[in-house]
């Protein structure tokens, strides 16, 4: 969000608020007139292999966030089309279940090189949708493509397990097998890693797939798509449609759709939860978060102010894993003006420009609450360091701009925190209901240490402000973070989108003559 604010004392918070709930997918109920916008290009369906123009009379503009422009149209898919993008994606799925795995293995091998080669297209539509740097959006790409990457190798992390002889001539095996139609419902500010986080793994273990991009910045999704095809994806195996609340609230009750992936704000993503999990689905939702980094008088000065800046300026504050709150342990006197001076220098701009460090934020609206929020801190009497509400990018005049902004003089009644010690700031963040994230910066490795047994946060950092892991691990957000049993990408990844089947056999050189035994068989020998 563009926003840091420091208390000044001897106890001191240094905080990075974001944009509702972390930048995530929030249901929006502002739809237009598809004539609203007749020159702006409409974004189609994906429906049974096939890019199909949308009968819907509802559209929503996808704007430019820097420049106000309309880049297209997304329609607010019809009833019929949702039933028929899931009814070819259950049609698909007996054949593509059967597809041996080292031909889906190839089709992911094949994809991961046409994303390479589309690298540029695909961030400079991300930037154009969403409002990122280039290099930030060829960032989002790169996670997502190593995502796909891992997904390469699903012969073995698919593989089951196998005993032998756990009886008398009785073996055992278990296998993972695709569940079925699987659909994923995608957030704003990842336009592409957060769909290669979900379809690639999906498709890979032998399911089918229902896709959801975000109403603001749907691009990344159907390019991503048309690639997939052009890789040999079967027609139907992925399927995309659009909206707001009511294609959300249709994927949630569809009887055919197994497993529904999630990733946005905790109000939608406990709605989704809790109305898919009834219906007896899987849910994986990855939601809000308050990422937290203590910082120790120890820490490397540099390094650390560079993290810092880094993590909470990057991508305007709109990352689920930004450092929203920062507590130092003694006084912000030795930090407080290397961070002010690096902010200074962060050039504003819109994300297409050369060598730009901040781009806007999504939205008109989003912008507005951030001025808000920095009002708010300014009227209960904390000190505007930085102010860059009202800044003016020349040529962009029109773009949700925020500058860097830094608040001090912040005091505990606006929410901030005090620590005196390791140990006080620990059970600061401990009491803090979410688990995504947590980070701290230190030369000491006992302090190191003990913050990573105690803090109850599910990815931990070490002098690493963003621990996002690679895929060969999993994203293991915890607390109001996440809801579900299982995480996204890695072996959870694998684990969410199969289930086990566990076969028993015997195999026997005679059956004849043996009398009947109707006691519980057991591993004994009777």
């Amino acid at each position: 969000m563009s926003q840091l604010s420091i208390q000044r004392a001897r106890k001191l918070k240094f905080l990075m608020p974001q944009i509702s709930a972390l930048g995530s997918y929030h249901f929006s109920t502002a739809a237009q007139s598809s004539s609203t916008k007749p020159n702006a290009p409409r974004v189609p369906n994906l429906i049974g292999g096939r890019f199909l123009e949308s009968k819907s009379s509802s559209f929503i503009d996808v704007i430019n966030p820097a420049t106000q422009e309309v880049v297209s149209q997304v329609p607010l898919t019809t009833d019929e089309e949702f039933k028929a993008a899931v009814t070819a994606a259950k049609k698909a799925f007996p054949s593509w279940r059967n597809t041996p795995v080292t031909t889906r293995q190839r089709v992911m091998l094949k994809f991961q090189e046409l994303i390479r080669r589309d690298m540029d297209k695909l961030a400079f539509n991300v930037t154009t949708e969403q409002g990122k740097t280039l290099k930030d959006a060829q960032g989002d790409v790169f996670r997502g493509l190593e995502v796909v990457e891992h997904a390469c190798g699903m012969g073995t992390l698919q593989m089951g397990e196998y005993v032998s002889n756990v009886s008398h001539g009785v073996d055992t095996y278990s296998v993972r097998e695709p569940i079925g139609v699987c659909a994923g419902i995608c957030p704003f500010n990842f336009p592409a890693m957060i769909p290669l986080w979900m379809f690639p793994v999906a498709v890979t273990c032998g399911n089918t797939f229902v896709l959801k991009p975000s109403e603001k910045d749907p691009g990344a999704s159907l390019m991503l798509a048309e690639l997939a095809l052009e890789a040999g994806l079967p027609e139907g195996v992925l399927n995309v449609v659009h909206g707001t609340h009511d294609i959300v609230n249709a994927i949630c009750d569809d009887d055919d759709i197994k497993a529904i992936s999630f990733v946005g704000s905790n109000v939608a993503g406990m709605h989704i939860y809790s109305r898919a999990a009834a219906k007896g689905k899987r849910v994986q939702s990855n939601m809000g978060a308050k990422n937290h980094a203590i910082v120790m008088p120890d820490a490397n000065v540099d390094a650390t102010v560079n993290a810092l800046i880094a993590a909470g300026f990057g991508a305007a504050g709109q990352r689920c894993m930004a450092l929203s709150t920062v507590v130092f342990v003694g006084g912000s006197q030795q930090w407080e003006s290397k961070i002010v001076e690096r902010a200074k220098a962060l050039k504003v701009n819109a994300g297409t420009e050369p060598d730009t460090d901040l781009g806007p934020v999504i939205s008109k609206q989003a912008k507005e609450r951030v001025k808000t929020l920095v009002q708010s801190g300014v009227e209960s009497g904390a000190k505007l360091l930085i102010d860059g509400r009202n800044i003016v990018v020349p040529g962009y005049e029109s773009g949700n701009f925020v500058g860097p902004t830094i608040l001090s003089n912040i005091s505990t009644d606006m929410e901030c925190y005090k620590a005196d010690s390791l140990e006080e700031a620990i059970d600061i963040i401990n009491k803090n209901k979410y688990g995504n994230g947590a980070s701290i910066f230190t030369t000491s490795g006992v302090a190191a240490r003990k913050f990573q047994t105690e803090i109850e946060a599910g990815q931990v950092g070490i002098n690493v402000p963003i621990p996002v892991p690679l895929p060969f691990f999993s994203f293991t957000g915890n607390k109001a973070s996440f809801a579900g049993d299982l995480n996204f990408y890695g072996k959870a990844g694998v684990n969410f989108f199969t289930q086990i089947k566990t076969i028993t056999q015997q195999w026997k050189e005679s059956v004849g003559g043996s009398k009947v035994n109707l006691a519980m068989p057991t591993s004994q020998k009777s």
